[in-house]
């Protein structure tokens, strides 16, 4: 069923707030996610939101709490509300009677040296490679897209540093290095390639975790590897 307002093709209000989220330099996602807010909200409303009063706003978030839906969802949403009320609208006085959610925020549980070991190893994949990524992304902090994006030029062993390019927040930055992450990665090099040609994990497309990429049919298939021209490790 078609939403009343964000059907295709792209109402103006639709349209109004992609311009607005695009000038701010929201990333693909964040649009996608706030788009998404405020079609739920549409959805419920059932009638187009620029009629939309305090109540009915309380009446959604009361619907959301109802239905199960969790804090850290709900402040999402609210975010994406507010925004969508202050910017496409101009109803910023009616923005600000969204409610965020306060809730408890628990400390994760920490691996120990043993149990990171035992993980790491049980890494499949030829070559170290999924090993290698896994252990990017725990030992240096990168997330799965960054993993992803890494080229063996990123990584410097002069200063023992990791290049993280347009990382979250469309942001460059560096991660530490450790001597052990090091030779995992040199580890992780094809056996074909010369010293100034190494090679890297990157996938051919998309993936949806350092060690698998997604195809277009749902089936998860091995990274490729392709070669580089020059690198500091």
């Amino acid at each position: 069923m078609k939403d009343p307002v964000f059907d295709k093709p792209p109402s103006d209000l639709r349209r109004r707030m992609q311009e607005d989220m695009a000038v701010r330099r929201f990333g693909e996602k964040t649009q996608h996610d706030c788009i998404r807010h405020v079609e739920n909200f549409v959805r419920f409303l059932g009638r187009s939101p620029e009629t939309a009063t305090g109540e009915d706003l309380r009446r959604y978030q009361v619907h959301q709490v109802e239905r199960g839906v969790q804090p850290p969802s709900m402040n999402s949403s609210t975010v994406a509300l507010r925004f969508f009320f202050t910017f496409a609208l101009g109803r910023g006085n009616l923005a600000q009677q969204l409610t965020r959610v306060d809730y408890p925020r628990k400390l994760p549980r920490v691996l120990s040296p043993d149990d990171v070991a035992r993980l790491l190893e049980s890494a499949p994949g030829p070559r170290l490679k999924y090993k290698a990524a896994l252990s990017v992304a725990y030992g240096a902090g990168l997330r799965a897209m960054e993993v992803v994006n890494l080229k063996v030029s990123d990584v410097d062993s002069k200063r023992m540093l990791i290049r993280v390019e347009q990382g979250k927040g469309r942001k460059d930055r560096h991660a530490m290095l450790s001597p052990q992450l090091l030779e995992v990665l040199r580890a992780c090099r094809s056996p074909h390639a010369s010293s100034t040609a190494p090679v890297t994990w990157r996938p051919t497309s998309p993936v949806s975790a350092p060690g698998s990429r997604r195809t277009r049919s749902g089936t998860a298939s091995r990274p490729t590897c392709l070669r580089t021209t020059r690198t500091s490790a």
